[in-house]
């Protein structure tokens, strides 16, 4: 059997020095900006992220890695480093709207059209191709999601909304492959959260940013950070219904949920980003359990690339480093 390659979901454990990593566990993922969570005064806050981006690099590299991300060293959260960057959007008089485990939460006020400004993460993508000779991924909000995440106060239409996002998403994905990024990965979490409006309008966002694009697009999606949203159901209430989409590969949990892989089947053809790490707990699997697990999709495909279960933000960083190590060896033991 071929190898198979491993990587990051996105997301790599922040350093203390940098993030209060006791506050941010402490809340559910900023949507708004959180400059609070920041230990390093503005000024040196730049050039503090480049080195504990570097950590993470030289942490995936030594654990063996075969995709590499940049660990998200920049984000407060997965998203709003992204949504907080755009135009039309309201972010110093915040709305409210209930995450996915129905608590409200603030988040950037839509007043005006949505778009992108500016290049929001190509500085990264170059910061973290310029530190590696390996394949690299880096991750942008998806459009559903980022429309889920905000008070629409402008457009009166949810699907309207979505696709001002998605025009937005299509021009940074546009600038991250053309600045050297080998995948480029979308997070939906919101479309197993919230599968009815995916359905009726989510899927042609998602495709509005994705489609016709000539390079490697993976979506991801799941069930929420296992530090946050505790429970976790048997199966995906969306993911079928990204068959349809132009995405290459499609990134999914199967650790702590204990996922039916049968699922598998109907999205034949793709490469699916397998999650075979638990991380609702600081527990290192043996390279043992990690084998099973990939093992368990083979009946159903052997397009893989093994990964933790979502990002790896909330764990403590030893955890997370011996996770690694255990995912690279199981991955080898698996494919022998």
């Amino acid at each position: 059997m071929h190898p198979i390659p491993t990587s990051l979901v996105g997301s790599y454990a922040q350093p203390n020095w940098l993030i209060d990593r006791e506050r941010l566990r402490e809340r559910f993922p900023p949507r708004v900006r959180a400059r609070e969570l920041w230990r390093v005064p503005a000024e040196y806050l730049e050039e503090a992220q480049d080195d504990a981006t570097r950590l993470a690099i030289a942490d995936q590299e030594r654990a063996g890695l075969d995709i590499l991300t940049d660990g998200e060293m920049r984000r407060e959260s997965y998203s709003n480093r992204f949504a907080t960057a755009l135009d039309g959007v309201d972010i110093d008089n915040p709305g409210t709207a209930l995450d996915r485990s129905g608590h409200p939460n603030p988040v950037p006020r839509v007043v005006g059209p949505v778009a992108r400004k500016h290049a929001v993460q190509v500085r990264d993508l170059e910061f973290l191709r310029a530190h590696t000779s390996k394949p690299v991924k880096i991750t942008v909000p998806g459009p559903f999601t980022m429309s889920q995440q905000a008070q629409d106060d402008f457009y009166g239409s949810p699907r309207e909304l979505g696709l001002a996002y998605a025009a937005a998403v299509r021009e940074e994905i546009l600038d991250l492959l053309a600045a050297g990024a080998d995948i480029v990965q979308l997070d939906e979490p919101y479309m197993q959260a919230r599968p009815e409006p995916a359905r009726e309008y989510g899927l042609d966002v998602l495709k509005a940013a994705t489609d016709g694009i000539d390079g490697t697009l993976a979506v991801h999606i799941c069930f929420g950070y296992a530090a946050i949203i505790h429970e976790r159901p048997s199966g995906y209430s969306f993911l079928p219904e990204l068959a349809s989409t132009e995405a290459a590969m499609i990134s999914i949990e199967t650790a702590q949920s204990g996922l039916d892989l049968g699922v598998l089947d109907a999205l034949d053809g793709r490469t699916i980003i397998l999650g075979v790490l638990d991380l609702s707990t600081d527990e290192i699997e043996t390279p043992d359990t990690v084998a099973s697990r990939i093992r368990r999709a083979f009946p159903h495909t052997t397009r893989l690339i093994a990964a933790p279960d979502c990002g790896m933000k909330y764990l403590p960083r030893d955890a997370a480093y011996g996770k690694l190590e255990s995912l690279v060896e199981g991955a080898r033991l698996a494919a022998a």
